[in-house]
């Protein structure tokens, strides 16, 4: 019995409902076909799921002239056959021998160089067959040069948190065109996509958006595995991660193979739902993002993964969710551990400046150096923290105008009354009037009594 081919089965499979007919009215043949392409498929080695008008009908116009022999895969006449010259063929050996990490657009470039080919005539895929053909297509180097890479899963949800930032799409906004940037965090153990969002910036304080929504939604995670870039290595967020007992955790810089789920899902958002969106009518963040968790509640999280075993991400996550660790404290204080904190040395006049503002304090403060809590999504000092994070004094913006009329502080200078060299300055003066109006009375009086007796 002849040996069918994997193909040849499913793409005789897909062709099902035509080869079942003995006759087709006319129009059927059409209709059948469009209802077939709306279909999706597990299409042997490719991971497309869809399958065109144009390929559906010449399979079947292949199965009618050949039978399913004709749906097999058919090769190349030219294959392991190299149409390039002799001289051409050993440089490239030469070339690839030389240094196997080379990579084929070097060794096209290093072949235009010498002069023995035309700039822009040589292509990669007839360099890349014929590294194949002589086992050298890879970018081989030895193994004291190799970073060994081994696949990783953590046992629970929550164990290790996932984050990293996608260049998303520009869109028209009242402001004019702006670039948009997709900031997620994953669950490492179930796939789970813990909260993302797209962000007109990728800052840090975007991070940390995104990061407090994730922790609202998803509970509290043991280990936090971020990129190496500066937003991610901010005093900020070591410090939510230290008050959370979160392990921050920075791959080492060009090494994206660290975080490489996030990176497929990555690929999977630009295939599903950047290919697919029309940003041309999309004129705010707010409508963007809610296609967004739309289409990862409704398609990603409930699409079965194979690393799964099958399971959707929301199955496994659900899985773990009597082991998953609690925010440490109730969602309405979260805020502080968010607030951002800042040294300051308060001025003569009990004031700090921050962010082009000048804030009082206590006039106890003075001179002293103290933390400043930063509320930083409305851009605000909002209070002065003690060293052990005690809240103490809250702080206001100078108001220049009602200081004018404020009291002050004086030393303290209250006097005991019963001490004459203790007194106000006041009742000092009060009281030497009126040892001066005695005095002159009494002046008068006897004057008169001298006159009277003259």
């Amino acid at each position: 019995m002849k040996h069918i081919d994997e193909v040849a089965l499913f793409r005789f499979g897909v062709l099902g409902p035509l080869v079942s007919r003995d006759k087709l009215e006319y129009g059927e043949l059409s209709a059948i076909i469009n209802e077939l392409a709306n279909k999706t498929y597990n299409i042997p080695n490719s991971k497309r799921v869809h399958l065109s008008r144009q390929t559906i009908q010449k399979w079947y116009h292949d199965w009618k002239i050949g039978d399913i022999d004709a749906l097999s895969v058919k090769q190349r006449s030219d294959k392991n056959k190299c149409h390039l010259s002799e001289e051409i063929q050993t440089e490239i050996l030469t070339i690839k021998q030389d240094m196997r990490s080379r990579s084929i657009k070097t060794v096209i470039e290093m072949l235009e160089n010498k002069g023995l080919v035309v700039k822009g005539e040589l292509s990669k895929a007839t360099v890349h067959r014929f590294l194949r053909n002589h086992n050298l297509s890879g970018r081989g180097v030895s193994s004291v040069d190799t970073i060994e890479r081994r696949s990783f899963v953590a046992e629970s949800a929550c164990d290790l948190w996932q984050g990293d930032v996608l260049h998303g799409p520009s869109i028209m906004t009242k402001d004019g065109l702006r670039k948009t940037y997709l900031v997620s965090i994953m669950d490492d153990a179930s796939r789970l996509i813990c909260y993302s969002a797209f962000c007109f910036g990728e800052t840090a304080l975007d991070i940390e958006m995104v990061l407090k929504q994730a922790l609202l939604r998803r509970g509290c995670p043991k280990k936090f595995l971020v990129d190496n870039g500066a937003a991610y290595k901010t005093y900020s967020l070591q410090g939510i991660c230290a008050r959370l007992k979160i392990q921050l955790i920075h791959s080492r810089p060009y090494e994206p193979e660290s975080k490489g789920k996030l990176e497929r899902y990555h690929r999977t958002f630009r295939e599903q739902f950047l290919n697919e969106i029309h940003v041309d009518i999309i004129d705010n963040l707010g409508d963007l993002n809610a296609r967004l968790w739309g289409w990862v509640e409704k398609n990603y999280h409930n699409t079965p993964h194979a690393g799964l075993d099958g399971k959707t991400p929301l199955e496994r996550y659900r899985k773990d969710i009597d082991h998953i660790r609690q925010l440490p404290m109730r969602a309405s204080e979260l805020n502080e551990i968010f607030y951002h904190r800042e040294r300051r040395k308060v001025l003569k006049d009990a004031t700090v400046k921050w962010n082009g503002k000048f804030y009082e304090v206590p006039h106890r403060y003075v001179h002293q150096t103290i933390t400043l809590v930063i509320d930083p999504h409305i851009v605000m000092a909002l209070y002065i923290e003690s060293v052990k994070g005690d809240r103490l004094d809250a702080v206001t913006l100078l108001d220049k105008d009602a200081n004018l009329n404020r009291h002050r502080q004086r030393p303290n200078t209250t006097l005991n009354s019963k001490d004459p060299h203790l007194m106000d300055a006041t009742e000092y003066t009060l009281e030497a009037y009126k040892r001066e109006f005695q005095l002159s009375s009494v002046s008068t009086i006897s004057a008169n009594v001298v006159t009277n007796k003259e």
